[in-house]
């Protein structure tokens, strides 16, 4: 196994980076914003629409507990998703819209971020990758 470091991008206190998913239907680039508050990485719902994730038939519909309360939204499967260098096929993401307008348009959670066993370098705005899981 190898271990990979990539910059993050800063603005004020937040990081984020960018991600490549997609399907037979094409390929989606994003800005996500590394969130390690979130359990679950978060996609678009017109971007995965695109690309033929059907939202009425989601793996589960899931409680999600927010700032702004509890919201209820699907999990579906992402035929392939890429970041840091690691891709997953049949990747899980709930699929909904988050509120930050141009910076970012979703967030990069703990599944992720375990999965590939990232450590965050805060102070560098770097994260390190251990290579080779899958």
């Amino acid at each position: 196994m190898s271990k990979n470091l990539y910059r993050l991008r800063q603005v004020g206190e937040l990081m984020s980076l960018k991600a490549v998913f997609g399907s037979n239907d094409g390929m989606k680039s994003v800005r996500l914003l590394v969130d390690t508050g979130s359990s679950y990485t978060v996609l678009p719902t017109d971007l995965l629409q695109e690309l033929g994730c059907d939202l009425q038939k989601p793996i589960i519909r899931m409680a999600l507990v927010t700032a702004g309360g509890t919201v209820y939204a699907p999990i579906v499967a992402v035929p392939w998703f890429s970041c840091l260098g690691q891709r997953y096929k049949n990747f899980p993401v709930i699929a909904k819209d988050v509120p930050f307008g141009t910076f970012t348009s979703g967030l990069l959670g703990m599944d992720f971020l375990r999965k590939c066993d990232a450590i965050i370098y805060t102070k560098r705005a770097e994260i390190l990758v251990q290579s080779g899981d899958e």
